[in-house]
């Protein structure tokens, strides 16, 4: 027995002809970019080095709450107190202080709206095992570990600066699309481009996500900035049944975040669209069939298959199917028996199951005779070519 394969160039090419592919350049200095929709991952840059995340590590704290709002250990109109650690914090706050007793759906607006670093500490502090931030932080470390973000450090609630707090653009788009998919209740918050506290905090009312309102379908997420940072953004919009889901790192400027993060989300809605590539029961291949009442059996996928793909591919789409042969008869319409591998251009490879489209019976005796004889034909001819 040995590996077979099948080339499908030519017949891939017929239905994905077309002029040019342009991958995006970002100038981010790290960028993942997500379709959700079919889980195609559209661009990486240094997407698995661990960097100061800033704000944008608030994601994390929103989700641990949004879990203890989902498990009861929070309620939404509950109010929690304020320490003068949570009051300490300069930068992006709601000006809370220890006379407050603040509502966790505002301390949940003033973090996602605001970018509160005293609204973090509150909820954190609520939250901690040990009703620390310290302990909050080893909390989001060990739950982020949990979730598969292999490359998360939290060593505070908010993102301020600290050696070794650091995450990923991979693991915060994992916890965006988590944020989307756990916790569809919460996350309309995320569009809200204002909120007013209690009248206090008239310099900071506006969600500074610079996508919200252009009418490209951006619905969040959160901002960040610190010197060390520079300026990033985890971002997700939709257009029509798809949403993509990005985290960009290292920008310059609140300029050059808000041109970039809009540069991503067209050239991702406009160079890609999904496309049948494999239609169910059509066949696509066949596979050579050994001491069977046929020689050979067509192959098949169970289901149609869609991919998001560019919507210009020079040269078609490269793709092969692949199977241990020639495959032994007796043979049941529906068995596996290959993997159709769709290799698009920039793009992860694909593998789709393909089945036996027919029944292939054992051979009778004759069948077995011209089987055998056939072979030792093929092989005699082989062994006098060697010889000339």
């Amino acid at each position: 027995m040995s590996i077979m394969s099948r080339s499908l160039l030519a017949a891939t090419a017929l239905v994905f002809a077309a002029t040019a592919s342009m991958a995006f350049d970002t100038r981010a200095r790290a960028a993942f970019v997500l379709d959700q929709t079919t889980g195609t991952v559209l661009l990486t840059k240094e997407a698995d080095q661990a960097l100061p995340p800033a704000s944008m590590s608030k994601l994390m704290t929103l989700y641990i709450a949004f879990e203890a709002l989902r498990d009861g250990r929070l309620q939404r109109d509950e109010r929690l107190p304020v320490s003068a650690h949570a009051m300490s914090f300069g930068g992006s706050t709601m000006f809370l202080d220890t006379t407050d007793r603040v509502k966790v759906e505002d301390l949940l607006r003033g973090v996602i709206v605001l970018s509160g670093n005293d609204a973090c500490v509150v909820l954190a502090e609520a939250l901690s095992p040990d009703g620390t931030e310290g302990g909050f932080a080893r909390l989001m470390t060990q739950r982020a570990q949990q979730l598969g973000m292999t490359s998360s450090t939290f060593k505070n609630a908010s993102g301020w600066p600290a050696q070794g707090h650091a995450m990923s653009m991979r693991d915060l788009v994992l916890l965006a699309n988590l944020i989307i998919s756990d916790f569809p209740e919460f996350y309309p918050m995320f569009s809200e481009r204002v909120f007013e506290f209690d009248g206090r905090a008239p310099s900071n009312v506006n969600n500074r996500n610079p996508l919200l309102g252009l009418g490209i379908g951006a619905d969040g997420l959160k901002t960040g900035h610190t010197q060390e940072a520079g300026y990033g953004l985890v971002g997700s919009a939709t257009n029509g049944n798809r949403r993509v889901v990005f985290a960009i790192t290292g920008l310059d400027s609140t300029r050059a975040r808000a041109e970039e993060a809009e540069a991503i989300v067209n050239w991702a809605f406009r160079q890609f669209a999904e496309q049948t590539v494999v239609t169910k029961d059509k066949s696509v291949a066949t596979a050579e069939v050994w001491m069977g009442s046929a020689d050979e059996v067509h192959l098949v996928a169970e289901k149609d298959v869609t991919l998001l793909l560019p919507t210009m591919t020079a040269g078609g789409i490269k793709a092969e199917v692949v199977y241990t042969g020639p495959i032994e008869a007796p043979v049941a319409k529906g068995q596996k028996l290959a993997e159709l591998i769709i290799q698009p251009e920039g793009l992860p490879e694909t593998r789709v199951p393909l089945v036996a489209a027919d029944k292939v019976d054992a051979g009778g005796f004759v069948d077995r005779i011209m089987t055998v004889s056939s072979l030792l034909i093929k092989r005699f001819s082989e062994d006098a070519g060697d010889a000339m």
